[in-house]
């Protein structure tokens, strides 16, 4: 993997931050300028694209077309795998259509629209895994109790909850990009159009957005981090007094997947984020690599197998 060219981390001076005010376009980071792997690096992305997504709409299929499995957890299952359809549908393209084209280049415009879907589908991914979490906490502990406390009024409210909280995290982050003034450059330490990165070449001060983004990272992460740790030290607690081993092998079965795929979207997810605001600090011209990783899309294959509730 090549460098991009070295992006300065001072502010240009007045008369080019007023150049750099009004941009109309961005600079991605190259994969590779080797011409012979362009071939194999456009198999791999369009390959782990097309694994995803097939893999993803097979689920929504299976789900859609067995009435046994129209139950919360499967209806909530669908809409994460909808989500992470969408999700690396806002990435993928572009980085193929970048790499064929041999062009790093992205329109404010453009960079701006990819960066509210990918807002929007990962934070609506993470309270998925969330409101998941809280239905396996229910059909594990209150088992009895599950169809009265999981009902389609409930389901249906908490879908419309997640909905109205990605949408304002979205218009967050875009109020804060929209405010940026001027640009320490146009140069994009990653593959796509990270919000976290946006952020970070803006030539203002970046206390009070800083202060934001720890405040968002706390509401959209620590929040439902901690709701999930409830969630299974409840689970955990449950099926630690089930008698036969048979019981509780089939009582964590059906959340194991769920929560290796919630410990790995989490964590690249902070990792990305708030790495970013304190590790941001490429030196000597250096491109800073911290969330190069987080152009590769969630192995979500870790859920594509759906266990049988056990309540």
């Amino acid at each position: 993997m090549t460098q991009q060219r070295s992006s300065t981390t001072q502010c240009p001076s007045n008369i080019q931050a007023q150049n750099l005010t009004h941009v109309s376009e961005f600079h991605l980071m190259s994969l590779s300028e080797d011409p012979d792997l362009q071939p194999i690096l456009i198999g791999l992305f369009l390959c782990m694209y097309l694994v995803t997504v097939l893999g993803n709409l097979l689920i929504i299929l299976a789900v859609s077309s067995d009435s046994h499995l129209h139950t919360p957890m499967y209806f909530f299952l669908s809409l994460l795998s909808l989500a992470d359809i969408s999700f690396i549908s806002t990435t993928v393209p572009q980085i193929l259509m970048n790499i064929q084209t041999h062009s790093r280049v992205i329109s404010y415009v453009g960079c701006l629209t990819q960066m509210s879907l990918l807002t929007i589908f990962v934070c609506m991914d993470d309270k998925l895994l969330t409101v998941m979490a809280y239905d396996r906490f229910v059909a594990i502990c209150h088992p009895l109790h599950y169809p009265v406390i999981m009902n389609p009024p409930l389901c249906g409210y908490l879908v419309l909850v997640t909905l109205l909280l990605t949408l304002l995290d979205s218009q967050l982050h875009n109020l804060m990009i929209l405010q940026i003034t001027s640009f320490k450059n146009m140069d994009i330490s990653s593959f796509f159009c990270d919000p976290s990165q946006l952020l970070n070449l803006s030539c203002s001060d970046t206390y009070s957005n800083k202060i934001v983004r720890y405040f968002l990272g706390a509401f959209y992460g620590l929040f439902p981090i901690s709701g999930i740790i409830f969630s299974y030290y409840k689970i955990i607690s449950s099926i630690l007094r089930i008698l036969s081993s048979g019981g509780k092998y089939k009582a964590f079965s059906t959340c194991g997947s769920h929560l290796a795929v919630v410990c790995l979207f989490l964590g690249t997810g902070f990792e990305v984020y708030l790495g970013s605001v304190l590790w941001h600090s490429p030196r000597n011209g250096a491109v800073d690599f911290s969330d190069v990783h987080c152009g590769h899309p969630q192995a979500e294959p870790l859920h594509l197998q759906p266990e049988e509730q056990g309540h």
